[in-house]
């Protein structure tokens, strides 16, 4: 019997980045949401441990004790009361790599959801918050694939304001966009603005609405240095901003991964058709962004 988790990709609407404190780590506040498009996890009975990968990016990541999924499975075998039998877990990687959309902290979070259905029912919704806020910084978020205001490091989660269902459409030009490589790149830039919580209302009306505020009142502090690092990403950027069911554009993460916020689904679709056409040999993929779970 094998038992399969989705683990959707996560979007940052925005992303405030302030500069790293006494041990590195930089203060967040940043608005996430997640797609319909992710990658699976599943899990099945096994004479013994074992971990493969799968997929169109699945040649392309480590999986040894240094994957998420694994160090997720590591963590669940630590927190359970009980000894748990042995099971094959496989990761179905659709996302790209190193690409700015929580990929390994959602599929750590589909595999520790999956674990506890499977193996350990009794275990709480804390518990597995605690697992997973130990494997990174978008761990507890990742979780659960519900829309969630990140601060602090990203462990500090309050709820999101009320969210119309967002048409989007994602872009990567398979070009990896290594995190650390552009904290360093914004680090060495210019002084950091901060990671100041935005005003936002309670509840947005309407897509337009929701791209307005994120035009006026929020950025990506790391957009500019992934840029500089990787010019591919301004160039997907640039494109996205001249289309016109475009209605803001922006860098998610630490990118490679850029989004476009659509009136509705069919302007997505168009946007998406259009794109595949004109780019072939980049990622790209229609989507809503309402929660992805």
């Amino acid at each position: 019997m094998r038992l399969s988790a989705f683990a959707p990709a996560k979007v940052n609407l925005f992303l405030h980045v302030g500069g790293p404190d006494a041990e590195g780590y930089h203060p967040i506040s940043s608005l996430m949401v997640f797609a319909d498009v992710g990658d699976e996890v599943s899990v099945q009975a096994s004479d013994a441990p074992s971990f493969e990968t799968t997929g169109p990016f699945g040649a392309g990541i480590p999986a040894g004790d240094d994957n998420l999924v694994m160090r997720a499975a590591r963590a669940f075998h630590a927190g359970a009361a009980a000894p748990l039998p042995p099971f094959r877990l496989l990761l179905d990687k659709r996302l790209p790599i190193a690409a700015g959309l929580g990929g390994g902290s959602s599929d750590a979070g589909a595999a520790l959801r999956l674990l506890r259905n499977a193996l350990a029912p009794e275990l709480s919704d804390e518990t597995l918050e605690a697992m997973a806020s130990s494997l990174g910084a978008d761990g507890a978020a990742c979780l659960w694939g519900r829309p969630v205001m990140a601060e602090g490091r990203g462990e500090r989660l309050s709820p999101a304001p009320g969210l119309p269902p967002l048409n989007a459409v994602l872009v990567n030009p398979l070009a990896p966009s290594p995190t650390g490589a552009v904290y360093r790149a914004y680090d060495a830039a210019v002084a950091p603005e901060g990671e100041a919580r935005p005003w936002m209302p309670d509840a947005f009306e309407s897509p337009e609405e929701v791209a307005a505020w994120l035009a006026a009142a929020t950025r990506n502090d790391l957009e500019a240095p992934a840029v500089a690092l990787e010019p591919l990403i301004g160039e997907v950027l640039e494109i996205l901003r001249d289309e016109p069911e475009t209605l803001m554009a922006r860098m998610s993460g630490s990118g490679a991964t850029c989004f476009a916020l659509c009136a509705g689904d069919i302007e997505a679709e168009g946007l998406a058709e259009r794109l595949q056409s004109m780019r072939p040999d980049w990622w790209v993929r229609r989507c809503r962004l309402d929660g992805g779970l």
